[in-house]
């Protein structure tokens, strides 16, 4: 066992010298990085915004009708610097706009989080094309106008790291969301496809699928008592998530600890689909 443990010890793995940040604890950090992070006024976005902040990046916020600073006096707490932009990025305008917002200012992109996402219940056979038409431009339009826009800068310095928020219904139907179900599976198609074509490249190209989440997309489910029982008593965990259980998933797909992994979705669900 002492024999053992010298190896160990040895292991530049193991080493931890007063003041020093343990080797694989420096794949994760995100300093100096600059990411853009879609939909970051609240919830999903925000947790995942400060997260990377906590992480060591600089961050270009955005919220679909104001800026949000709110999320930006929570950055500011972590010491990092950050921007607030505004904008429906179901405008292609928007979304070129917004990536180059972000690099005017910082200089460069390094991580794009495509989080921005709207949700519309009506059953099928009576589901609007107006909510049809305004679920694809943001939650899947948006995805890759973004990705390309951001992705030319990655390109041209041969790195950079995009995390696409899916959702369960990348791998599911759901009831009375038809659009938002059809969106979020392209969502996780144009995530193996970028990545097929970027991997070569530098460019991570990967995505979270959130669980159910105590957000504002969930409210009406969460307000219904019956659908909200049905929904905790699959969930192994025995709860629904909170937006920060996202954050290790986001900073770890953000950071260098992720470098070989491309056109993965990663569920964050509580164990849901092992029901």
């Amino acid at each position: 066992m002492k024999e053992q443990a010298s190896k160990y010890e040895k292991s530049p793995f193991y080493a931890n010298p007063k003041g020093q940040i343990p080797l694989i604890l420096e794949k994760f950090t995100l300093k100096d990085k600059v990411a853009l992070v879609t939909g970051s006024s609240r919830g999903l976005g925000a947790a995942i915004a400060i997260a990377l902040a906590e992480a060591g990046a600089k961050v270009a916020l955005h919220g679909s009708a104001h800026a949000p600073a709110a999320t930006q006096k929570r950055v500011a707490k972590t010491g990092h610097e950050s921007i607030a932009l505004a904008g429906d990025v179901g405008d292609a305008q928007v979304c070129a706009r917004l990536v180059e917002e972000t690099v005017q200012h910082f200089g460069t992109i390094d991580i794009l989080v495509n989080n921005a996402g709207i949700i519309r219940r009506a059953p099928a056979a009576v589901h609007s094309e107006e909510d049809w038409k305004a679920v694809i431009d943001v939650d899947l339009s948006s995805v890759f106008r973004l990705t390309q826009h951001a992705g030319r800068h990655m390109l041209a310095k041969g790195s950079g790291k995009i995390i696409n928020i899916a959702s369960l219904l990348t791998f599911q139907g759901g009831i009375n969301v038809p659009s938002y179900a059809a969106a979020k599976g392209g969502v996780g198609q144009l995530t193996k496809a970028f990545a097929n074509e970027w991997a070569s490249k530098g460019v991570n190209v990967n995505a979270i699928a959130p669980g159910y989440f105590a957000t504002d997309n969930t409210e009406a489910l969460q307000n219904n008592p019956e659908r909200a029982r049905q929904i905790l008593e699959r969930i192994p965990a025995g709860r629904w998530g909170d937006p920060e259980d996202l954050a290790g998933a986001a900073v770890f797909l953000a950071s260098a600890a992720s470098n070989y992994i491309h056109g993965h979705v990663l569920v964050v669900d509580g164990g849901w689909l092992n029901r």
